[in-house]
């Protein structure tokens, strides 16, 4: 049998992999879940019908996500990760010494479930004795925190269904009310080729309420177009600087490098463009 995965990426584009073994495949009480065995791309997670995670290019996500924000805030002692069920953003997050508390809040508890069962690489960090993990709604969570955390890490799915609030100006609104006075927020943003429209919105909502807002980018193949966005917002820190120190007692890493930190400001004209239009200043 010739077995294919295919992700309708947009109406007119797909990306395909072939399969080797269906590991699992059910309804959890919010989506529909799947982790297959694929030739080209390893174990893969999929929500929805899109990719969320594959063993081939994870680190190209999770180390840009967490050291970015984590090495340029001075004091990053407590972190919250929104959504980020798989536990890669956490695993990532815990290699800080300086991080006393982590806390995870994923809606899916069956997210977690299926990590720790079939990505035990990704899902490590979630075992440290500083995380607790919450299955809350993310925003819900969010509006109850005020001035709690350090660094708040939206690790969350594409703006559709319950994903599509943390998108949204009001969300970060509560963001920043439940950072410290010097907190920083990080938010996955999309393709710049393929979504631009949530690039500029995601830069825009960000900037009602946060002084310094900016995009950078980082490599993740199996995600649409390859070229993919963080959109960060600081109440202090400039999210440019890396405290080269901290990075060097950093192990295990495989994408991230305080050169690559820097660079990864750097943008390409069409998206810098995007970034202006939606009133980015960093």
């Amino acid at each position: 049998m010739n077995l294919w995965f295919t992700e309708r990426e947009t109406p007119s584009v797909a990306l395909s992999a072939e399969v080797e073994r269906v590991l699992d495949h059910h309804q959890t009480a919010f989506q529909d879940l799947s982790v297959l065995q694929t030739k080209p791309w390893g174990k893969l997670l999929i929500l929805d019908g899109a990719v969320m995670v594959t063993d081939l290019d994870e680190m190209g996500y999770h180390e840009m996500i967490a050291h970015v924000p984590l090495l340029s805030h001075p004091h990053p002692e407590k972190v919250l990760v929104i959504g980020g069920g798989d536990g890669g953003t956490v695993r990532e997050v815990v290699k800080h010494a300086q991080v006393r508390e982590v806390v995870l809040c994923e809606l899916d508890p069956d997210v977690v479930a299926a990590s720790r069962t079939y990505f035990p690489q990704l899902s490590s960090g979630l075992d440290d004795p500083r995380v607790r993990i919450v299955h809350e709604d993310g925003a819900a969570f969010v509006r109850a925190q005020a001035g709690a955390f350090d660094v708040i890490l939206v690790d969350s799915t594409d703006p559709v269904g319950p994903g599509k609030v943390l998108f949204e100006a009001s969300f970060y609104a509560s963001v920043k009310e439940a950072l410290k006075a010097d907190g920083m927020v990080v938010a996955q943003s999309e393709s710049p080729w393929y979504t631009p429209e949530i690039v500029t919105g995601l830069v825009a909502a960000m900037r009602t309420v946060f002084p310094k807002v900016g995009l950078y980018t980082s490599q993740v193949p199996t995600y649409p177009g390859g070229l993919w966005t963080f959109t960060i917002g600081s109440l202090g820190p400039d999210p440019r600087q890396c405290d080269r120190r901290r990075a060097a007692q950093l192990e295990h890493l495989r994408y991230y490098t305080p050169a690559l930190h820097e660079a990864a400001f750097v943008l390409p004209n069409f998206v810098q463009e995007l970034v202006q239009k939606a009133g980015g200043n960093l």
